[in-house]
């Protein structure tokens, strides 16, 4: 294998791994009531409220303010809807940067801008709305953890373009 065939198998293996991440975090978007309630039990079964006792009164806090909201108000977790939907959408951008990496670069930088914008986000929103410092952090984390593979990415894809050869500029014309 070429290096520039070992190079573009790293950069979407990358991608995949990114867009796979992306789409698990979106579709979980979806069912938030049912998930917390299963999670609120998972904690139990697992004795977290007697480790982890402000982690689970977090949990149930939420769990009875979504329970409320759905029981009363179904139409707000219309939000969380189009949350998922947003993040599905962003995963498919990247389809782009795998199929032609040098091209759309761009799609990668704007996705490393996206993790960097949920550290002020959740600095901002996350005391406006009430949630615990801690799990800011835990929100903040998710940019943390996503430019990660982004940033190995660019990385390659720049090496990438490096290998390979200019096209011949449109306005060039054959004599």
């Amino acid at each position: 294998m070429s290096d520039r065939a070992a190079l573009l198998k790293g950069i979407r293996a990358w991608l995949a791994l990114f867009v796979v991440c992306l789409v698990l975090s979106g579709a979980t978007a979806f069912p938030l009531v049912h998930e917390l309630r299963w999670t609120e039990d998972l904690l139990r079964a697992l004795s977290v409220p007697e480790h982890l006792p402000g982690l689970m009164d977090w949990i149930e806090h939420v769990r009875r303010g979504l329970d409320a909201t759905d029981a009363a108000y179904p139409f707000v977790l219309y939000g969380t809807d189009w949350l998922a939907f947003a993040h599905l959408v962003i995963a498919v951008a990247f389809y782009g940067p795998y199929r032609d990496p040098v091209r759309n670069i761009w799609v990668v930088e704007f996705g490393m801008i996206a993790c960097a914008g949920i550290i002020p986000l959740a600095l901002i929103c996350g005391p406006i709305r009430e949630i615990p410092f801690w799990w800011s952090v835990i929100d903040m984390s998710f940019g943390v953890f996503g430019v990660i593979p982004l940033y190995v990415v660019r990385k390659k894809i720049k090496r990438l373009a490096r290998m390979t050869p200019d096209p011949v500029p449109a306005t060039a014309t054959a004599t």
